[in-house]
């Protein structure tokens, strides 16, 4: 039992690697860029607002201060740990083996099955713009054979849809139905990571700069379209105009398709042994990054809310084009510009992603965990050459067969999952010495700080929200049944949070970002959290079968004693 938790002890000037240190400061705030401004904004914004009305601006923010916090941690591991592997390598740092495999496998999911969701939203662009401009592709080349399967016999009104599925050719008694632009754009970014990160960082900087030019293009045209009337709109529920018009269960529905918007900083501390002075430079990207990307999803959801009713954004996948439209604001050239730029924009986060997936298993594999194979560097490119390839692979082949709104809730529990994680590692880890040029995470004791922000947001709540704590323990409500039980068991947590807190002297800081990603995590369903089972036993499985037996830890533990 002791093996299976016992840590792995980093050197914080152990700073060698086998990869080529590139990037900069700079350099690290345009990956996070990338990644954070994506599909996140292009893509799943839309159905976030369709779920929470104006009041989805109150997750941007939640989701910001919470991933601002998690920000902190990551950079406290970061000045600590400066090697490949991220979540994983810090929880193996702070919590031990299992728990560190554990969150390499949440982090597999993040990765890969994130660009999966990437890779469909591309698709989905791409086929748009190619229709404004007069070409088109087949339908059931540009979806999934389970979306169009679904579409059918749920009675679906998407045409295109309905489309590729009557109209597939046949292969025997099996429809041919295969997103092809969604697998070109994934060879084609696995190339582009197997041929080198120099070559990948200068692509990468040149479309950031395209994508926030048009953004804040969009900013400020979109906010001369602006009716105010929209942010409060009339509710369903007890017909007033409210800001949140579905209630706030209704707002945390949005959280996967919010939350998916943040997930990219996560991938910047996968490149630490690819950063120059890595103790320094990778925490002040993370930060720069995550602030700026804040205020931008805040101001397009301003924007968006504004200019159409919230209602009109069920199933638009396009949304940031989809307000400049005819039945809407009827600007042409932006809506044409924005269809484009979109194209750039989840290119960056394919790319992104696609980087961040191998290095995870060059740490798992260096580590034992994984067979040696995926610790292979090209002698040429000094990339993790055959995990690069895998990943091409692990992300080309559910795209045959996968469903976009399972992958993006998938996906986000999991690296909520790991933000946990890494938050609560923080605070197991022993003091360090400071030292002039490296990032230090300020210590402030939540003793008493930490029981009194807690319980004085709850009164709050309360107050502004009684009937929802008079129904607590309604957990049958078809509405907000599952929403309620999980808030109960996360103010439970937090009560006991507020114990140790108070006998253990824990940090704030790291506290605030544990108790803020528990509460995103209360916004996952039911079938979330089985699927999101499922997944960690196949992960328990592979992990006593290869991993335990194949430790470089344990296997160094066994020559000691020898």
């Amino acid at each position: 039992m002791n093996q299976l938790f016992r840590r792995k002890i980093y050197s914080e000037t152990d700073t060698s690697t086998s990869l080529l240190r590139v990037l900069g400061t700079w350099d690290i705030v345009f990956f996070g860029i990338a990644a954070i401004i994506g599909a996140g904004s292009f893509s799943s914004l839309g159905e976030a607002v369709f779920r929470g009305g104006p009041g989805v601006i109150l997750l941007y923010l939640i989701c910001g201060f919470a991933c601002g916090f998690t920000a902190l941690c990551y950079a406290e591991f970061a000045s600590r740990i400066p090697t490949a592997g991220s979540a994983y390598t810090y929880a193996y740092a702070s919590f031990g083996e299992l728990i560190a495999w554990i969150i390499g496998w949440a982090l597999i999911m993040e990765y890969s099955f994130g660009n999966i969701y990437v890779a469909f939203s591309w698709s989905d662009y791409f086929t748009s713009f190619l229709e404004r401009l007069g070409m088109h592709i087949p339908d059931y080349l540009t979806c999934s054979y389970t979306e169009a399967k679904k579409a059918f016999t749920s009675g679906s009104e998407n045409q295109e849809l309905l489309n590729a599925w009557r109209s597939a050719p046949l292969l025997g008694s099996l429809k041919f139905i295969v997103d092809i632009p969604a697998l070109v754009i994934n060879g084609l970014i696995t190339w582009l990571c197997y041929v080198g990160l120099k070559e990948s960082k200068n692509f990468n900087n040149a479309l950031v700069i395209l994508k926030l030019a048009v953004i804040i293009l969009v900013i400020l045209v979109g906010f001369s379209y602006i009716n105010t009337e929209n942010w409060t709109p009339v509710s369903p529920v007890n017909g007033t105009p409210s800001f949140m018009p579905n209630g706030f269960a209704g707002v945390m529905s949005a959280v996967s398709g919010v939350f998916f918007a943040y997930i990219g900083f996560d991938a910047l501390s996968v490149l630490s042994e690819e950063t120059k002075d890595p103790q320094k430079t990778l925490p002040k990207g993370m930060i720069i990054s995550l602030v700026l990307c804040t205020i931008i999803y805040i101001c397009l959801t301003l924007v968006l809310t504004g200019m159409v009713d919230y209602r009109k954004f069920d199933g638009v996948g396009d949304p940031l084009s989809f307000i400049f439209e005819k039945a809407n604001a009827n600007v042409a050239w932006m809506e044409l510009t924005v269809s484009f730029v979109a194209i750039v924009a989840i290119t960056t986060v394919l790319l992104v992603f696609q980087m961040g997936q191998p290095r995870i298993w060059y740490a798992m594999s260096r580590d034992g965990l994984m067979p040696k194979k995926f610790q292979t560097v090209h002698p040429k490119y000094k990339t993790p050459s055959f995990a690069t390839v895998v990943t091409g692979i692990v992300v080309g082949i559910p795209i045959l067969f996968t469903d976009k709104s399972f992958i993006l809730d998938f996906t986000s529990i999991g690296t909520i999952f790991a933000f946990v994680l890494v938050c609560a590692g923080v605070l197991m880890l022993p003091p360090k010495q400071k030292i002039k040029g490296r990032f230090h995470l300020p210590y402030i004791n939540g003793k008493i700080l930490f029981p009194v922000i807690f319980i004085g947001a709850l009164a709050g709540f309360y107050y502004f929200e009684p009937a929802f704590f008079q129904n607590l323990m309604d957990w049958k409500d078809p509405n907000e049944g599952e929403f309620r039980a999980s808030i109960f068991f996360f103010i439970i947590i937090n009560l006991v949070l507020c114990v140790f807190t108070f006998i253990k002297n824990f940090s704030l800081i790291p506290l605030i970002g544990l108790s803020s990603c528990l509460y995103l995590l209360t916004g996952m369903s039911h079938e979330n959290w089985y699927y999101f089972g499922l997944w960690f036993a196949v992960g328990l499985i592979i992990y006593f079968c290869y991993g335990h037996r194949n430790s470089k830890l344990r296997t160094d533990q066994n020559n000691q004693t020898k």
